[in-house]
């Protein structure tokens, strides 16, 4: 009965991978006769799924849209990645925070005590959202959140830049599994070096088991975020930004302020206000406070006005002058 059961689930999650499946295929895939396919196929039917059969010369079958939710099963995979999203949605300030949480509560109700483990286990930070990049296997992720959750010495191997694809052996304490622009990376106190780094997780390969359990450090600042993000601002420290300017632009404090999100913006006037704020690099805030579309004054420092000297000329030239 449970071999049926795992075929089942298998068959299921095959069907909903591709709109067509040729029945001999399916049998090949799921190493039994087409007519225990054909037997597989009427259990789940009778479960609800709406699998209708496609005519052809190969024969086969198709999952269509039916009028009512059947009972959702989920392989291993795809529940820790359906926790995984319905998480980050959680997170994402785009209204439907409460529904997913409920959503998460309702799927983990239903999981059995060792999947449920593994998703208590995967906590994590999105910092700063983006189209995914780089690819993680969850099993990656479960191992990573795990020793960020159970406080353990994280063993693995790190391919770095440049360096060798077999990766050089690492270790170091996890204190946070985070999201930034459609990567993933784990922020931790690296052994070796006695720094904190930010580690790609789709580079590295974890050991087991982990090592001894450690007591936290906090993270500079406090706050995971704040930090990850003035890392990847090019910033070890706590001033910011790597380039800071500060102009004066002929528009309302209101209208700058909606579009600076990390700048200070002083009101001057009804139609002109003070703008400090920072970017990685002197041409890219520039660049940056040119898509204001407005009379700018720049207050300092020299660099910032040398970079709108350099962007002059190009622009120049771009435009044939």
């Amino acid at each position: 009965m449970r071999e049926t059961s795992a075929r089942l689930l298998t068959l299921l999650s095959l069907l909903q991978a591709r709109r067509d499946w040729p029945g001999q295929l399916l049998s090949e895939r799921l190493a039994v006769s087409p007519r225990t396919v054909r037997r597989d196929v009427d259990r789940l039917r009778e479960l609800g799924y709406p699998v209708q059969a496609v005519k052809g010369p190969d024969g086969g079958y198709r999952l269509d849209a039916g009028t009512a939710m059947p009972p959702l099963l989920f392989d291993d995979e795809q529940a820790v990645a359906l926790a995984v999203a319905l998480q980050m949605v959680v997170t994402s300030g785009a209204g439907l925070e409460e529904a997913a949480a409920r959503a998460l509560t309702t799927v983990r109700q239903v999981m059995p005590a060792r999947l449920r483990h593994r998703i208590d286990t995967l906590q994590f930070t999105s910092v700063s959202r983006g189209p995914a990049t780089e690819q993680v296997e969850s099993a990656v992720l479960v191992a990573v959140s795990g020793a960020v959750h159970a406080r353990e010495v994280l063993r693995f191997d790190y391919v770095a830049p440049g360096a060798s694809p077999n990766g050089s052996p690492r270790r170091a304490e996890p204190h946070h599994l985070v999201t930034w622009g459609g990567r993933w990376y784990v922020v931790a106190w690296d052994l070796d070096r006695a720094d904190w780094r930010t580690f790609r997780v789709d580079r590295l390969t974890p050991k087991i088991p982990n090592g001894p359990r450690f007591a936290p450090r906090e993270v500079p600042g406090g706050d995971v975020g704040a930090f990850v993000e003035a890392r990847f601002q090019g910033v070890r420290g706590p001033d910011g930004w790597p380039c800071r300017g500060e102009v004066i632009l002929d528009l309302p404090a209101s209208v700058v302020s909606t579009y600076s999100r990390d700048g200070m913006v002083e009101e001057l006037g009804p139609d002109r206000c003070r703008l400090v704020v920072g970017s990685w690099s002197w041409a890219g805030l520039a660049a940056a406070l040119g898509r204001f579309d407005a009379d700018i004054e720049v207050v300092g420092p020299p660099e910032l006005r040398d970079a709108f000297a350099r962007l002059s000329r190009r622009y120049g030239v771009a435009a044939g002058w």
